[in-house]
């Protein structure tokens, strides 16, 4: 949990924000009264997909002969040096949690109005292993879920899905090894949750889609169990 998270709502808040003002994590300015970890301006200007609206999109045609999923949706477009950078960076490294939370009270504000997704039963984000968890001391694609379920008003189920083998990096790694690198080592650690229900699995990036499909074949191993995916980011389309 960032300082940023816990200041929040707290005479103490009050006091350090007087000292030290909260600052947008895409922009860097400071933020006005009422603007919650991003600023409006820049909440106005993020690279929006409308993957949401758009069941053929290139992010979903790329799981096509892969992995069975209803609707498959990103809120953003990576690109590179952008607002959407800054943000993750902020998330995975800095510690800044309430990043991915809003972004998630954002994107769930939207999908809630969507019929493809008004189905959605609850929400699945994607596992860290426990040894990176501890590490680490946050999983940014909880976060992204924690966000979405405030909105949607859908349970989010933190531990459905465990990783059961600690993989090294995705980054720099081709396609394929990509796949290999993460095939057969998620489980659904909590199947009673999930039989016959419709649920989102979300993750804070995807690019080649290979932890989706690894995660998403666990899923489906649940009797009934339906799969969308969303997540705060997609480099793939642009």
């Amino acid at each position: 949990m960032s300082i940023h998270s816990l200041l929040q709502n707290s005479w103490l808040g009050d006091f350090f924000h007087l000292i030290y003002p909260d600052t947008c994590a895409a922009c860097g300015q400071q933020l006005q009264i009422k603007e919650d970890t991003i600023c409006l301006f820049c909440e106005l200007e993020l690279p929006y997909t409308d993957y949401h609206l758009q069941p053929e999109n290139p992010l979903a045609k790329q799981f096509w002969g892969r992995l069975q999923l209803v609707q498959v949706a990103a809120m953003c477009q990576f690109i590179k040096g952008g607002r959407v950078q800054k943000l993750i960076h902020h998330l995975k490294y800095d510690g800044w949690t309430d990043v991915g939370v809003r972004m998630g009270q954002l994107y769930g504000q939207t999908l809630k109005q969507t019929p493809a997704f008004q189905s959605i039963e609850a929400i699945i984000p994607v596992p860290l292993h426990p040894d990176k968890l501890k590490k680490r001391g946050y999983n940014q694609s909880d976060c992204f879920a924690e966000g979405l379920a405030q909105s949607m008003e859908i349970p989010w189920y933190a531990d459905a899905l465990q990783r059961t083998t600690f993989t090294k990096t995705q980054t720099k790694k081709s396609n394929f090894d990509r796949w290999k690198n993460v095939e057969n080592v998620f489980i659904a650690h909590r199947p009673e949750l999930l039989e016959k229900k419709h649920v989102l699995l979300v993750d804070d990036v995807i690019t080649t889609g290979s932890t989706i499909e690894a995660c998403g074949n666990a899923l489906l191993a649940v009797e009934g169990c339906k799969v969308s995916v969303a997540s705060i980011a997609t480099a793939v389309g642009h």
